[in-house]
């Protein structure tokens, strides 16, 4: 079980990395465990696909297996499946970039991007998490949540306008449940606001919907569209997903 544990907290330490490699000598030091393990560590993962290493050996990132297994998860998926035309859908009327997240812990992953062809593509991608405090997709969902559940704080900042304490978050968490969607203004990204959407078909819900919106492109006007249009989306995301119920497998 220890060996399991390390194999997975190595393989996340490397994802977390993105274009950063890693030598072996920092791997064994995160992870606490002598060099010679992590070294043997390694080369099991490089047979396997699962690390890769540079010509001289020295440096090692993510192998192309955590992709495949990656894409395995999401082909089945069949949420995932269900709501990817509708943001094509949602992506067309509004020309904004659209993103599906789950949440996972205090973290939003990022499951599906439909891009914008009117402006250049932000830092989101399919497999990018973010903590949910500063998105618009973790903030509504944590809305769907109490309060109680919270983490204490501080929060880290990823721009000027990041929630940092509990008591922030917790007062635009009551304004997202009055409004019913979320409101990101440059909290995540500076230059973008996003607008999020909880879809309902799991109770707390676990996923979520946005549109993410350069500040330059935002009118008042745009504004109204965009809200109009995610909650069009919503509904009839909602009304096609099957609730937690009729699924074939309950997932946890």
């Amino acid at each position: 079980m220890k060996s399991a544990a390390r194999t997975v907290e190595l393989l996340e330490v490397l994802a977390a990395r993105g274009d950063r490699p890693a030598r072996l000598q920092e791997l064994a030091d995160e992870l606490e465990v002598p060099r010679s393990s992590m070294y043997a560590l390694l080369q099991t993962l490089i047979s396997r696909g699962w690390v890769r290493t540079d010509v001289t050996g020295s440096l090692y990132g993510i192998g192309i297996h955590a992709l495949l297994t990656g894409t395995g998860y999401l082909d089945s998926d069949p949420r995932v499946r269900v709501v990817r035309p509708y943001l094509d859908e949602a992506s067309e009327a509004l020309g904004e970039t659209i993103h599906m997240g789950r949440l996972d812990g205090h973290d939003v992953a990022y499951l599906a991007t439909r891009e914008s062809h009117e402006y250049l593509r932000t830092i989101s991608r399919v497999g990018r998490r973010l903590p949910a405090h500063v998105g618009a997709l973790g903030k509504v969902l944590l809305a769907e949540r109490p309060d109680g559940e919270l983490p204490p704080g501080p929060y880290e900042a990823l721009t000027p306008n990041s929630h940092t304490t509990r008591a922030a978050l917790a007062a635009d968490l009551a304004g997202i449940r009055a409004r019913g969607h979320s409101v990101d203004r440059e909290e995540g990204v500076l230059g973008i606001i996003g607008f999020g959407f909880a879809l309902r078909y799991d109770s707390p819900a676990q996923d979520a919907i946005s549109c993410s919106v350069p500040v330059a492109r935002l009118t008042p006007g745009h504004e109204e569209q965009i809200v109009a249009v995610m909650r069009e989306i919503r509904a009839k995301i909602e009304a096609t997903v099957p609730a937690a119920g009729g699924a074939a497998v309950h997932w946890r």
